[in-house]
C-alpha cells in the first residue's frame, strides 16, 4: 500500500550472492528498532555509539562489499544502497557513516595488493574512513612514493578508524608536467583529527577534520583516479570479480544515495501512520479523510519509489556492464551521476512535502520529524547530490562539450 515500507526486490540481485544478499539486509532491517531508540543519544554524542558500531561489526554489515578472500560478503553494488536505506529508516547518520565505511572496504579491494595486505592482514574488521575532496591536500613525488600534506574537512567516522584514505593533487614545483588525482592510504598515526563536528544534520557521524603535514605514502598504498574509471585495477588480480571493476566516481552519489532514501521512506512511512489515527487540533477532522493529506501521500510516495527504482536500476546495470567487461561511456558515466542527484533531491522534496504537511506537530525537538527533515537537508548538501553540478556536466557532454569532472 502507499507509504508502506519497501523492501528490496531479490529477484533482481544476481543469483549465485541473493541468498547472502537478502540474509544482509534482513539484519539491516532488524536493527532498526533499537537504532531508533539510540537516536537522540547518537545525536548527542556527534559519533555512533560504540554499541552501535559493534551491531555494524558482528551483523557483517562494514564487510558487505570486502573481497571473499578475506572473509567479507562481497555482494553486489546494489547491497550498499538497499542495506543503507534500511538502515536509514532507523537513523540517518548510522546509515551515513555504515554507507561510508563500507565502501572503503569496496575500493580498498582494487588497491595493489599490498594496500590490502597492510590493512586486513592486520585486521579484517578494520575501519577505513575518507574525504575526497582532492584541493584540500598536496602530494610530490618522492623516491618511493609521495609526500602528503593538507587539511580535509568531512572525514566521517575517523574517531573509529584505524586508516584513511585521503584525495590529493600530485603536482610538480612549477605543474610543467602537469597534475594527477591520486587517493592516498595513510594509518592514523600518520594524521591529526580536529574535533569540528558540530553540524544540525547528521549530527552522529562525527565528520571531523583530518590534518596531515609532510606524511610519506608509499607509492603502493596510492592509487591514480585514471586506474578507478572502470575496468581492471591493481587490485584485479587478487580479487577478480566484477565489483571490483566498477567506475568507482561514475557510481559516487549511490555510495550515499540509499540513506536518503531511507530517511525519506521512514518519514513517510510516519506520516502515514499519523494520518490514519490523528485529527485536526481545530476542527477535529480526521486527517486521513482529507483530499489534500491523501495528495501529500501520493505525491510524496511517488518521489521515493521514483528515487529507489532510479538508484537500484543503475547499481545492478552496472554490475550487468562490468560482468560483461563493458566501460561505461562518459555519456552514461554523467548519466550515472545526474540521476544519483536527482534521485537523493527527489528524497529531499518528498521529506520537506511532509513535514510542511505535518503542520506545527513538526517543530517539536521531541518528534522525528525535524530530525529527518535537518538529515534530509544535510544528505543533500553533500556534492555529490548537488543536482546543478550533475546536471551541468551531464548537459555539456549531451551538447558535445568535454566533461569538466576529472574524476569520471
Amino acid at each position: 500500500m502507499p507509504g508502506s515500507t519497501r523492501k528490496p526486490d531479490v529477484r533482481l540481485v544476481s543469483g549465485q550472492g541473493a541468498d547472502g544478499y537478502a540474509d544482509m539486509v534482513a539484519r539491516a532491517r532488524a536493527l532498526i528498532p533499537k537504532l531508533r531508540e539510540r537516536a537522540s543519544r547518537t545525536e548527542a554524542l556527534r559519533r555512533l555509539p560504540p554499541e552501535t558500531e559493534r551491531d555494524l561489526h558482528d551483523t557483517g554489515l562494514f564487510r558487505i562489499l570486502q573481497p571473499k578472500r578475506v572473509g567479507g560478503s562481497e555482494l553486489d553494488y546494489v547491497a550498499l544502497v538497499d542495506c543503507a536505506d534500511a538502515l536509514g529508516q532507523a537513523d540517518a547518520s548510522v546509515a551515513w557513516n555504515f554507507a561510508n565505511l563500507s565502501s572503503h572496504h569496496w575500493m580498498l579491494g582494487m588497491f595493489d595488493p599490498r594496500a590490502q595486505d597492510a590493512v586486513w592482514s592486520k585486521d579484517v574488521n578494520a575501519l577505513i574512513a575518507s574525504s575526497f575532496i582532492f584541493p584540500a591536500g598536496r602530494a610530490r613525488k618522492t623516491n618511493g612514493g609521495y609526500t602528503l600534506g593538507g587539511h580535509w574537512p568531512f572525514s566521517s567516522g575517523v574517531e573509529s578508524s584505524e586508516w584513511n584514505m585521503l584525495a590529493g593533487v600530485v603536482s610538480s614545483d612549477d605543474e610543467a608536467d602537469g597534475i594527477e588525482y591520486r587517493i592516498f592510504l595513510l594509518h592514523r598515526d600518520d594524521y591529526k583529527i580536529n574535533d569540528t563536528w558540530n553540524a544540525t544534520g547528521l549530527c552522529g557521524t562525527g565528520s571531523n577534520d583530518v590534518k596531515v603535514v609532510d606524511a610519506f605514502v608509499a607509492e603502493h598504498m596510492s592509487i591514480a583516479i585514471s586506474d578507478l574509471t572502470g575496468g581492471p585495477t591493481p587490485g584485479s588480480r587478487v580479487n577478480p570479480n566484477a565489483l571490483y571493476a566498477l567506475p568507482v566516481f561514475s557510481l559516487f552519489p549511490y555510495v550515499l544515495s540509499g540513506v536518503g532514501l531511507g530517511n525519506a521512506q521512514a518519514c513517510l512511512d510516519d506520516y502515514v501512520e499519523l494520518a490514519r489515527h490523528r485529527a485536526s487540533t481545530y476542527n477535529r477532522a480526521k486527517l486521513g479523510d482529507m483530499q489534500t493529506t491523501q495528495i501529500k501521500i501520493a505525491e510524496a510516495s511517488a518521489k521515493v519509489d521514483t528515487a529507489r527504482l532510479l538508484m537500484r536500476t543503475n547499481c545492478i546495470n552496472a554490475m550487468a556492464d562490468a560482468r560483461r567487461g563493458h566501460i561505461p561511456d562518459i555519456a552514461d558515466k554523467t548519466r550515472l551521476r545526474r540521476d544519483g542527484a536527482f534521485a537523493v533531491n527527489l528524497c529531499t522534496e518528498a521529506v520537506s512535502l511532509l513535514f510542511t504537511a505535518s503542520g506545527a506537530r513538526s517543530l517539536f525537538t521531541s518528534g522525528t520529524l525535524q530530525r529527518q527533515f535537518r538529515d534530509a537537508h544535510a544528505v543533500n548538501s553533500h556534492l555529490a547530490f548537488n543536482f546543478d553540478a550533475a546536471g551541468t556536466n551531464y548537459g555539456r557532454v549531451a551538447l558535445g562539450l568535454p566533461s569538466e569532472n576529472l574524476t569520471l
